[in-house]
């Protein structure tokens, strides 16, 4: 098993199962009305913190009652898989129908920009990494791979921050909605180049943590 990119999945895979349950949350409290059609703001008026913060969502459910709770659910199983069964036979494929399902039920668009690259990566847990090893020669694993862990870190800030501040529109030492809005999308610019270099630095840790698998 390749640790590193399990991580990666594990922590990317919970940060949006947590923001499934967010959104969830608060479509939930508008309440068993009828939603506006398929595209819904997953916070409602009386809940907007900031005047950005809508957290544009997707639902084929007809209300918000129902959206939320199916949102909040599968959110929460997104978490559990991604942590204990994600590397597991089918673990990936199970994944990837989880992110649909949430993306379908009201759980955010957003993250339809991430979900298909956190899939692919699951998808190399339990290989060799032969194509990367190809082209991830020594002189250059070492370098990232010691990145990694701090790679790590930075990305998954920056979605968490991102993510808060679209919700609540909280930056400290910022009052203006505006300004709080180019720090919301210059952090995931930045998430960007923090993203794939989490996942290659850790396919690069993998490889040297199994220097005798052979490059064929």
């Amino acid at each position: 098993m390749n640790k590193a990119t399990r991580i990666n999945v594990a922590t990317l895979g919970t940060i949006f199962g947590i923001s499934g349950v967010s959104h969830g949350f608060f479509e939930a409290l508008q309440g068993n009305v009828l939603t506006s059609g398929l595209f819904i703001f997953a916070i409602g008026e009386a809940q907007k913190m900031w005047p950005h913060g809508n957290e544009p969502a997707f639902t084929l459910l007809p209300t918000y009652l129902l959206a939320g709770i199916s949102s909040m659910i599968i959110g929460f199983v997104i978490i559990i898989w991604s942590i204990c069964f994600v590397h597991r036979k089918n673990g990936p494929t199970v994944l990837l129908l989880l992110f649909i399902m949430l993306l379908l039920v009201g759980g955010g668009v957003a993250q339809i920009l991430f979900f298909p690259f956190i899939w692919l990566v699951s998808t190399r847990i339990n290989q060799p990494l032969t194509w990367w090893r190809k082209i991830l020669p020594v002189e250059i694993s070492k370098p990232l791979a010691r990145l990694w862990p701090w790679s790590l870190v930075i990305s998954a800030g920056l979605l968490v921050f991102a993510l808060v501040t679209a919700t609540t529109g909280f930056v400290p030492g910022v009052r203006d909605s505006e300004e709080i809005l180019s720090i919301m999308l210059l952090c995931l610019g930045m998430e960007a180049i923090a993203l794939p270099l989490t996942f290659v630095s850790g396919f690069a840790y993998d490889i040297l943590s199994k220097p005798n698998i052979a490059n064929v």
